[in-house]
């Protein structure tokens, strides 16, 4: 049975009215605990609306009502959206959940409204030692049931004690990993933000300015700003450089004027993000049709790597990854396209996963940097819909393909999930989806400049962005 010590009224006061939410009385927090849940508990016994608060957020729902350009309202987000990286979370939850902010996501039975079922310690850990494991359906290490998991058990009395506010660690270790790597899938998020110089990030430098990632997605109720309506469900609010830096940020350069008025049509991010992947590489391609399609091939395990990165892996296929890479430039008002499951493709044509909406008219839609990951991947060659395949399985799983390597039996058993028919027949077919990029912001004086883009710069695409050429060609 766990115990909890008895905490005075002053310091149980501490704990709840604390601005930031914790005392110092973690310490006489006793276990043993048999369950990761009864850390929740004991948690809850203080921080009372904490798992209320949590579960109102897309970090727990992994989805929310929005209005989607020609979809009307639509429940949407990483819970029932398809990438192109590793497709979809039904029937693959307890690969994908292993970053959920709870406990056992394992199928579609998982409980939303089991506040036990909250994990507070994936976000408050100030030990380094909570680890969950990969396909431990977010379980940590120790309590997942499966023993080549279980070999290295957290100590939750000891992070339970140690619990504090938290830091770019906590965030990083799931937002710089999704996609199964470092940086595979945001481009501008990875490992070396723990500890950047002030090339990488002039904000997060950790000589400098040395920012927390709560400095601009301030917090409230343990709801986080600033998540995108590119990939994934958007919180209530969101972020912009003008939150800190003012409608007119340029204030001290004789171009100042010109500058501000730039930044009428121009997202900051567009000039202060010259490059991406600056210091980790980034998944920029994934060719699914290339994985081994038989156990015999996938015997032999291949990988291939180039430049420290991997870029065939017999499971997943064929991969292309850059570093420095200069964005691409789209208009952005805020709103996206999304291919919801079902959605009718021309697999001659690459599918865009997620469009960001706007044009050179429209009076809230900004210039705004992307990277653009460019997928192949399963569709039925039949109904012409993007197939959500189940890839992920405990050994022996027989549908699973990274366990029989047979697309037939992984996309019958996904498409089940999904509520859709599968024909029988399947094909590989082009996709593309946009990723804003916001980090890794450059100093000052490596800001492009007005030639970056116009008269002898190349980086724009006018045409692209709705222009006859560059507009300053003639001026």
């Amino acid at each position: 049975m766990r115990k909890v010590s008895i905490i005075s009224m002053a310091a149980l006061g501490a704990l709840i009215g604390s601005t930031q939410g914790f005392a110092n009385d973690h310490d006489q927090i006793e276990g043993p605990f048999e369950t990761p849940m009864e850390v929740t508990a004991t948690c809850l016994e203080c921080h009372e609306d904490a798992a209320k608060e949590v579960m109102a957020t897309t970090h727990w729902t992994w989805e929310k009502m929005q209005t989607v350009p020609g979809k009307g309202t639509v429940s949407r987000g990483k819970k029932n959206a398809i990438n192109n990286f590793c497709v979809s979370v039904g029937s693959n939850e307890p690969r994908c959940t292993s970053c959920h902010v709870g406990y056992g996501w394992k199928d579609g039975s998982f409980d939303f409204s089991d506040e036990s079922r909250v994990d507070c310690l994936v976000c408050h850990d100030t030990t380094g030692t909570y680890k969950k494991p990969g396909a431990g359906a977010g379980m940590p290490a120790g309590f997942t049931g499966v023993e080549s998991m279980d070999k290295k058990p957290v100590d939750l009395v000891k992070v339970a004690q140690n619990a504090g506010m938290p830091t770019r660690d906590n965030c990083i270790n799931c937002h710089a990993y999704g996609g199964g790597g470092n940086n595979v899938k945001p481009g501008d998020m990875s490992n070396s933000m723990r500890n950047p110089s002030k090339d990488l990030d002039v904000h997060m430098d950790s000589k400098g300015l040395n920012f927390t990632c709560q400095q601009c997605h301030k917090t409230d109720s343990h709801d986080i700003p600033g998540q995108s309506l590119i990939v994934s469900a958007s919180p209530g609010s969101t972020l912009d450089c003008t939150d800190c830096h003012g409608s007119s940020p340029h204030r001290y350069f004789p171009t100042a004027t010109k500058y501000n008025a730039h930044a009428e049509k121009i997202a900051c991010q567009t000039c202060h993000i010259a490059h991406f992947a600056k210091a980790d590489g980034t998944k920029m391609s994934w060719d699914w049709s290339k994985a081994a399609t038989s156990k015999e091939m996938a015997k032999e395990k291949k990988v291939v790597k180039e430049h420290g990165h991997a870029v065939y892996i017999f499971k997943k296929g064929q991969f292309t990854y850059e570093s420095n890479v200069v964005p691409t430039y789209a208009w952005f008002n805020g709103t996206t396209s999304t291919y919801m499951i079902g959605d009718k493709i021309d697999p001659s044509k690459t599918t865009i996963l997620n469009a960001p909406q706007g044009d050179k008219n429209d009076p809230d839609a900004k210039i705004m940097p992307f990277k653009i990951h460019t997928g192949k991947q399963i569709y039925d060659a039949k109904f012409n819909y993007l197939i959500t395949p189940k890839v992920w399985g405990p050994k022996g799983d027989p549908d699973a393909f990274w366990v029989q390597f047979d697309w037939n039996k992984a996309a019958a058993a996904g498409m089940k999930v999904s509520g859709l028919e599968y024909s029988g027949t399947f094909d590989f077919a082009p996709t593309a989806s946009y990723w804003p990029i916001n980090h890794q912001v450059d100093p000052k004086e490596k800001a492009l400049k007005c030639l970056d883009c116009h008269k002898s710069g190349n980086r724009m695409d006018w045409k692209a962005l709705g222009y006859d050429g560059d507009p300053m060609a003639t001026k």
